[in-house]
């Protein structure tokens, strides 16, 4: 599965940097790698390491979840987390929550209510 998934990562990698015009020596710069590592990511020969994902998705100013996005595993994942069968760390959530300024909290309530969700009246 994790050859699979630097192939779909790599992939996802290309098909970003080509839609924003950028060479590999540009992004490999952004990020302060060789333009021969950021080959090896498209072509999914080595896997992206968590902090270079973050600084990919931030330089491509695309979400985490983009490179996730229509892979077969995330997606059960996914399915899973919305019926419920994964557990959810909400020390943490209210952790997060606590750390938020006016403002973030102002928008985060916003867009419980934008959802449908019931739980903004709960926080």
């Amino acid at each position: 599965m994790e050859d699979n998934f630097n192939k779909h990562l790599g992939s996802k990698l290309k098909l970003r940097r080509l839609a924003l015009g950028l060479t590999q020596t540009k992004v490999a710069k952004a990020i302060n790698v060789t333009f021969q590592q950021i080959q090896k990511y498209e072509k999914g020969t080595n896997g992206v390491s968590s902090i270079r994902l973050l600084q990919l998705a931030n330089y491509l100013k695309v979400p985490i979840n983009y490179f996730f996005e229509d892979f077969s595993e995330y997606l059960v994942n996914l399915e899973k987390s919305q019926e419920g069968h994964l557990n959810i760390n909400y020390n943490f959530l209210v952790k997060v929550y606590s750390e938020l300024n006016a403002d973030q909290k102002l928008k985060f309530n916003k867009s419980l209510q934008i959802s449908g969700s019931g739980i903004s009246k709960a926080v």
